[in-house]
């Protein structure tokens, strides 16, 4: 993972250094200037405009400039409370105005240059991402050792640009949050094994009711196609005929009783989605879960059975909430610093917490948070949460923890995109796709098959 660091663990992070603090300006000056340098291509008759404020962000670009003119760059140097409007046009502007402690509005000067910003585009709320004023908008942000929230959440997701890490020798290793990557997926699902057999990653998805048909559907197909050995699907509503040949149909009333031994069989549960809010059907909803030992996903209209303070503390739970469901769960919205709410959340129903949006962020009950930026708007469409639902309810069924299948889940489900087309996504593309991604991310590439030809 690519840690994360929000305002007050980077200020402890600084202060805890093993450096001064004049080594560090130096060090991220270096690195401003080198990355300007690969910017503009060279050094010779390049122009670039460096807007630098009154705070160690102002001394990063001060030493960067300094750098920039040794090596024969023609550098204009503005203070950040003196700039123009308009800045003159130049090969690149470096943008080390104000960093991550701004809290007040700041209107950037105009340009039409590139613009390479110095750990957060000036403007930009460290924590949220939340525009303040007009900030620059930057086709590159360099920063030191960790990512901040700013750089992945609202606006500030958009005017980051391109993200360059650094490391300064700054220590990182306490860090509880982290932003994910393919080479964590293949770390966290567990390939299954030349002895598996159906039943050592069997997964039941319990969903649909009239109308919400679809729902079932797509859940347990995902569930399939991401690596569930056996899928039963049951719904206290509704019949559904057009289920993959494959999955097991198994009938279940309202009261949701099912033998004991018979939970015990599965390995992960799925429950909710399209499930519809009778309720007789979520209080036989509650009493069963309550009954399962194993992992279980909780989605949709599964979320409408419980407050906050009726999921049971067994730590084996995940929430997928929108920002709607979060609001049932909590009473109030997640608040622009989402990380936060996230952990909040997660601490209060003692489950993981995974938050669908723009940016996903998953947190356990402890603050272990993991956060991801692989989707986009296309996942905005009916459907794509019941995907994302089975996803995870495979990834569990594979035996990965909670807090980790949750967060691949939802890597995955961005990941798909890559192979679709720029508009009319729809959820059953996702799942066509599904197995594509999983392949080019190398999940189970332990069984030796690497080109078509193995296939025989």
């Amino acid at each position: 993972m690519i840690p994360i660091a929000d305002i007050e663990e980077i200020r402890e992070i600084d202060r805890s250094s093993q450096y001064s603090p004049e080594v560090l300006i130096e060090r991220a000056g270096a690195a401003v200037a080198r990355s300007a340098l690969r910017e503009l291509g060279g050094a010779y008759g390049r122009r670039v405009v460096v807007v630098a404020g009154k705070g160690s962000n102002g001394e990063d670009g001060r030493v960067a400039a300094r750098r920039l003119q040794r090596r024969g760059v023609r550098v204009h140097l503005f203070d950040a409370d003196e700039s123009p409007e308009e800045l003159p046009e130049v090969d690149l502007v470096i943008d080390a105005a104000y960093g991550t402690g701004l809290k007040r509005p700041y209107e950037a000067p105009k340009t039409n240059s590139t613009v390479l910003s110095v750990d957060l585009p000036s403007g930009v709320d460290g924590d949220t991402g939340k525009a303040l004023g007009r900030p620059f908008e930057a086709k590159r942000t360099l920063t030191f050792n960790a990512l901040k929230p700013g750089h992945l959440l609202s606006e500030g997701a958009c005017l980051s640009g391109e993200l360059e890490i650094v490391d300064i020798g700054l220590e990182t290793s306490s860090l509880s949050c982290g932003l994910v990557t393919s080479a964590d997926i293949q770390k966290w699902i567990p390939s299954r094994p030349q002895d598996s057999h159906k039943w050592k990653s069997a997964c039941w998805v319990i969903a649909g009711s009239n109308g919400m048909e679809g729902a079932a559907v797509l859940a347990v197909t995902a569930a399939q196609r991401a690596g569930a050995g056996y899928v039963r699907f049951s719904s206290p509503e509704v019949e559904i005929s057009e289920l993959p040949l494959e999955a097991v149909s198994f009938p279940l009333q309202r009261s949701f009783s099912i033998d004991e031994n018979e939970i015990k069989r599965f390995k992960s549960f799925v429950v909710g989605p399209g499930l519809g809010r009778n309720q007789e059907v979520l209080n036989g909803l509650k009493r069963l879960i309550g009954e399962i030992k194993c992992p279980v996903v909780l989605d949709g209209d599964a979320l409408h059975a419980f407050t906050k303070n009726e999921f049971p503390k067994n730590r084996q739970i995940i929430l997928t909430p929108h920002e709607g469901e979060f609001e049932k769960i909590m009473g109030e919205l997640p608040s622009p610093d989402r990380i936060n709410s996230v952990r909040e959340c997660a601490e209060k129903t003692g489950a993981v917490v995974l938050l669908k949006g723009p940016t996903t962020v998953v947190s356990d009950p402890e603050g272990k948070t993991r956060v991801i930026n692989s989707g986009d708007q296309r996942l905005a469409t009916a459907g794509s949460g019941d995907v994302l639902a089975g996803i995870i309810g495979a990834f569990l069924a594979r035996g990965a923890c909670p807090l980790e299948a949750a967060a691949s889940g939802a890597y995955v489900h961005g990941q798909i995109l890559s192979r679709l087309n720029s508009t009319g996504v729809v959820a059953t593309d996702l799942v066509s796709c599904l197995i594509q991604a999983l392949v080019e991310l190398g999940l189970d590439k332990d069984l030796g098959v690497t080109d078509e030809t193995d296939l025989g």
